[in-house]
């Protein structure tokens, strides 16, 4: 039995991580923290257990074997450093943290402590990626050409109860999120990306402030990957009714995939080669915590790995300047500036 401490409330998802712990056979939840102690001890009292306001003793109590960290992601890099210099198994958010520089001290920190980090990355489970990626491996699509990739929803617009709509008004303080729209929602369609497109060479982007927010509400990012494909990243926190969407282009097909289902498989091989497709989707993976537990009690390999988490941070790190500047940018330039800072 590994048991948890939950640290803070401040993410959306943060309750239904703590759901999913709870309904875990292997996990137990024995204390709650947060950096808002009345937030906190509501949500302890919630689950029945005991809030500590300290982090330090919640890091130090050898009781604690692991935490689920759902902190503002600027306070990321602080938070989890200090769980795996206690000796901590961290689970996470998306995004990891908001630079490469503090992705690299985090792992540092977690490889020296030797204990098991895992992000959520939940889409790189599911059942329209695997079969996704099952098509690109297999050659239906040929060579890959261009890759578009939507995930939106309507937790921004204005209703008569919030101006913010009914996202929590903390997503929109660009001290405590580290970015709007694009770092949060769009993470999926940017690991999910890097996955299918493969490296990605430069960037050219546009986080838009439509409600004059500190942060971005709508973007999109231009991907070049490395491959010569090019890739569209959609987000936002506007629109009303959006499907997911997922659509890759090659030179022997397309593939079309809406609201994580196959709507759509035109391939040129499968016509010509009578190449077999399965009539059901691949099987569902362990989620991320899942996955955590089983590295934590088995030492299994996860299926998320390091360079999945790695890649998200480098590509927002990247459009976010790209941005901020006006300009394409080279994923190059964030690895040699940080190189440059390190030295």
């Amino acid at each position: 039995m590994i048991n948890v401490a939950l640290l803070s409330k401040w993410h959306v998802h943060a309750k239904d991580y703590a759901k999913e712990a709870s309904e875990n056979k292997d996990i137990t939840i024995s204390v709650v923290w947060d950096e808002n102690s009345e937030r906190g001890e509501q949500w302890a009292q919630e689950l029945g257990v005991p809030f500590e306001a300290d982090l330090e003793k919640v890091l130090s109590n050898p009781s604690v074997q692991g935490v689920i960290v759902t902190t503002p992601t600027t306070a990321h890099t602080e938070i989890i450093t200090a769980a795996a210099r206690h000796g901590k198994h961290i689970f996470t958010e998306k995004v990891l943290a908001p630079t490469v520089k503090e992705c690299d001290e985090i792992f540092s920190a977690v490889e020296e402590a030797g204990v098991q980090l895992m992000v959520s990355l939940p889409r790189l489970t599911e059942r329209f990626y695997l079969y996704a990626q099952k098509i690109l491996d297999e050659g239906c699509l040929g060579n890959l050409t261009s890759v578009r990739c939507r995930v939106a929803h309507h937790g921004a617009v204005p209703t008569e109860e919030s101006q913010h709509g009914w996202l929590p008004g903390q997503f929109f303080n660009k001290e405590e999120a580290g970015g709007g729209a694009l770092i949060d929602l769009g993470a999926h369609p940017i690991y999910l990306s890097n996955r299918l497109g493969g490296k990605v060479k430069a960037v050219t982007a546009r986080l838009q402030q439509t409600n004059r927010h500190d942060v971005d509400d709508n973007a999109v990012v231009i991907v070049e990957f490395e491959s010569g494909a090019l890739g569209t990243i959609e987000t936002g926190f506007l629109s009303y009714g959006c499907p997911d969407q997922l659509e890759l282009y090659g030179t022997e097909g397309t593939l079309l995939i809406e609201n994580r289902e196959p709507r759509e498989l035109i391939s040129d091989r499968v016509e010509k080669e009578g190449v077999i497709m399965s009539d059901q989707l691949p099987k569902t993976l362990p989620s991320a915590m899942e996955q955590w537990v089983a590295a934590i009690t088995n030492n299994t390999a996860p299926a998320i790995t390091k360079e999945d988490i790695r890649n998200l941070t480098l590509v927002n790190e990247a459009a976010a300047l790209s941005h901020k500047e006006g300009r394409r940018v080279e994923l190059t330039e964030i690895e040699k500036n940080y190189s440059a800072i390190t030295r």
